[in-house]
């Protein structure tokens, strides 16, 4: 671990595999033996990757559910008192369409050194693998659940001159399907799911060919779906499209 000349304890934000547990690194588990403490969205989840890298038995905080406000006031407190906390997420990177944040923003108010472990990202590997444009790109997250801010928001992405890059959930994407389908028929875009995992599959085409493609499947875990800038030449999609 890295040295800290301050009295208080370093707060790691440590990236976890998104489905296949070799995709953690050397010093990911390094820094997960030497803590003091792992704080987890989910201890059950994370007791999986922690048996697999032989972490031995630690002091665990779950910092999700009905508790995350408390909990993240025992993260600081044990940070304040000089203990090294490793925080994961149950799957990917720390404080990015999870509840993270709210543990690093207090750390940070108190000055507190918070170190990021880079890793697996659903993010960018959805990104890279897409085919599409990555000069210049917009991450939007989980989309509002309310019908109006939703639509509201995709009408937004639509006319995005950059490639937008969203997470979506296996219960919501038929609808987002819909929706993309009423706003942008046309707009070739991609659907990633199962990444790193036996059946890892990137979905080309319109919302409508995806949809059909998609009847009938066993849908498992979080799904990226990338759509392409506004101003994308069809040929260039077409393309991509046939490639896939």
């Amino acid at each position: 671990m890295n040295s800290n000349p301050s009295p208080h304890g370093t707060l790691y934000l440590v990236a976890t595999p998104i489905g296949n547990l070799g995709d953690m690194t050397y010093r990911a588990v390094e820094i997960l033996k030497a803590a003091d403490v792992i704080a987890a969205e989910d201890t059950r989840t994370s007791k999986r990757l922690l048996d697999h890298y032989a972490v031995g038995p630690k002091r665990m905080v779950s910092y999700f559910g009905p508790k995350e406000h408390q909990r993240a006031e025992t993260l600081l407190h044990l940070l304040l008192e000089g203990k090294n906390v490793a925080l994961i997420t149950d799957a990917g990177t720390p404080g990015i369409s999870d509840p993270a944040v709210k543990v690093v923003r207090r750390a940070v108010a108190h000055g507190i050194r918070v170190i990021p472990v880079p890793g697996a990202s659903a993010l960018l590997a959805g990104l890279s693998g897409s085919g599409l444009d990555t000069s210049a790109f917009t991450f939007e997250g989980f989309l509002p659940v309310k019908s109006g801010r939703r639509m509201n928001a995709l009408q937004r992405h639509a006319a995005e001159p950059r490639t937008v890059v969203l997470f979506e959930s296996t219960h919501r994407i038929a609808k987002l399907l819909d929706e993309l389908e009423q706003i942008m028929p046309e707009r070739r875009i991609v659907v990633a799911r199962e990444l790193t995992k036996i059946y890892e599959e990137f979905l080309r085409g319109t919302p409508a060919e995806i949809k059909a493609r998609m009847k009938g499947a066993r849908l498992k875990g979080e799904m990226v779906v990338i759509i392409p800038a506004s101003d994308s030449h069809p040929l260039e999609l077409q393309r991509d499209a046939e490639d896939g």
